[in-house]
């Protein structure tokens, strides 16, 4: 099949929806159809070609309700213009869908959009995007959502949506499935890592949860301890800064514990290993939909501690793998006395560690989600899940 899948921002880019796009992108060329990305122009891309994936670049930013910059009308004609067999359109409220919708009856391939949790659904500025997103959406082939019980498809259902279709989020079996323990070794003597490891991942946009992470991992009486925060930690960057000074301000407390505080941004291959390094992972953040991270603490056997966003209490539950905060709860004391208790049940620790790795081989690779929309795009072309690429 010829394939186009649509996101706002694509490999060197880092982040859920890049990681969830390019998963089952290359899954799909390896497997022989011809698949292209439509994305935004990045001045450190250097290669329209990654893994068998084309990349196809627009100077386009913003969304239907900020307002939008750039080449809209040629990204609009390509949709139009360009044979694919099916089209999917990653994340509402960004450009790549915003335009699209626009230009939907219009566009001879089936689509499917996957909007990916509505984060401004109770935003007053995107009430009227919200009140007319229901018809644009009808015109569609299908749409995708990664957990049967999220605000996404809660909203699909109430307006009466057809063709709704459950594809879970997932982690790569190509790092995780099996792992030199050499690697964890390595890393921890790379980075001085004294103690329990615990890490937390995801870029500095103030709403991770990073400073609530550390706070949380400063009051755990859990002894000598290192806690990596993996992000982009350029300076200026996001939080990064509110997170250094934070650390600064914690370093007598968490010296006199015997704990170091990481701010790191970690290679690929580094950061898989601190996954399998780690005692724990935390997840505090304030937005998410379905968070890639917590399938790959699963992967990693790697007990995690999340509040409850997005759907994380449905992984938790799908892996056995989780403890969910509650929402009432002060998430920073919550979180301090859900990890050291964690660390302190070595049974409870191994049981959740054996059933979140046991989960995700037998549900959540990418290779076997990449399969499932596959199996959607065959069936909106006539030709089964299947297909060789023409």
């Amino acid at each position: 099949m010829r394939i186009l899948h649509a996101v706002e921002f694509y490999a060197p880019s880092r982040g859920g929806a890049q990681e969830v796009v390019r998963r089952v992108s290359e899954r799909m060329a390896e497997q022989g159809h011809h698949v292209t990305v439509a994305t935004s122009a990045l001045p450190e891309r250097t290669t329209y070609s990654m893994n068998g994936v084309r990349i196809e670049e627009f100077d386009i930013s913003g969304n239907a309700v900020r307002g939008m910059r750039g080449d809209t009308y040629d990204y609009q004609r390509y949709l139009i213009e360009r044979p694919f067999d099916v089209i999917m359109t990653y994340a509402a409220q960004q450009w790549t869908t915003d335009l699209l919708l626009e230009v939907s009856e219009e566009i001879k391939a089936p689509v499917v959009c996957a909007p990916c949790g509505y984060s401004g659904l109770r935003d007053p500025d995107y009430r009227h995007y919200f009140e007319t997103l229901p018809a644009k959406l009808r015109r569609l082939a299908g749409t995708v959502y990664h957990s049967d019980s999220y605000q996404d498809i809660q909203f699909a259902r109430a307006h009466g949506l057809p063709n709704l279709h459950v594809i879970p989020n997932g982690a790569a079996a190509s790092e995780f499935e099996s792992f030199d323990d050499r690697g964890a070794v390595n890393l921890r003597q790379h980075y001085n890592v004294k103690g329990r490891l615990i890490l937390t991942v995801g870029s500095h946009t103030g709403m991770k949860g990073h400073r609530q992470t550390i706070a949380a991992f400063a009051i755990a009486p859990i002894g000598p301890a290192t806690l990596i925060v993996n992000g982009d930690a350029r300076p200026g960057a996001g939080c990064t800064s509110s997170c250094r000074r934070l650390v600064r301000a914690l370093r007598r407390f968490l010296d006199a514990q015997g704990k170091r505080v990481l701010l790191l941004d970690l290679p690929r291959e580094d950061l898989v290993a601190a996954y399998h390094a780690a005692d724990a992972f935390m997840l505090l953040s304030g937005c998410e939909c379905s968070p890639v991270v917590l399938h790959e603490a699963a992967a990693s056997a790697t007990p995690f501690i999340s509040t409850d966003v997005g759907n994380a209490q449905e992984i938790a539950s799908s892996t056995e793998a989780g403890v969910i905060l509650p929402r009432q709860a002060r998430p920073i004391r919550s979180a301090a006395r859900e990890l050291t208790r964690l660390l302190r049940e070595d049974d409870r620790h191994r049981a959740m560690a054996a059933a979140g790795r046991k989960a995700w081989l037998e549900s959540f690779t990418w290779e076997q989600i990449a399969d499932s929309y596959l199996a959607l795009y065959g069936s909106l072309v006539g030709q089964g899940s299947r297909t060789a690429a023409l």
